[in-house]
């Protein structure tokens, strides 16, 4: 993600219901998280790639330690989008409760009940 993005119609859907604003800060502070991640990683993928090209021993070493921060970059980016994910599933969830537009629900089903005649 390039620049600020702007995140908080998120939830808007067209009914005058927005999205909280503490659950867009908790949104654009976990995209920080993983934008820094993302820029921490491509230092050391250039570290690495200099390191590798050199092929001195010492700076081979020094790519073992640096490869597994890559490693464990790559993980923490995984769980903040998981978490991510799952933040904005409850949030949906919540925003659609009582919303009878028929809208497709995360667990796949619509908002409407078929009403069978008697």
């Amino acid at each position: 993600m390039e620049g600020d993005s702007d995140i908080s119609g998120l939830g808007n859907d067209g009914s005058g219901d927005q999205m909280d604003s503490k659950v867009v800060q908790t949104f654009q502070k976990s995209f920080v998280q993983v934008q820094n991640i993302l820029d921490q990683n491509r230092l050391l993928i250039n570290e690495i790639n200099q390191n590798h090209e050199s092929k001195m021993p010492h700076n081979l070493t020094r790519n073992v330690g640096l490869i597994r921060e890559l490693n464990n970059n790559i993980r923490r980016v995984v769980d903040l989008y998981g978490d991510l994910s799952s933040s904005f599933t409850k949030t949906m969830d919540a925003s659609s409760e009582g919303d009878s537009s028929g809208a497709v629900k995360s667990d796949g089903k619509t908002g409407l009940k078929r009403n069978r005649p008697a």
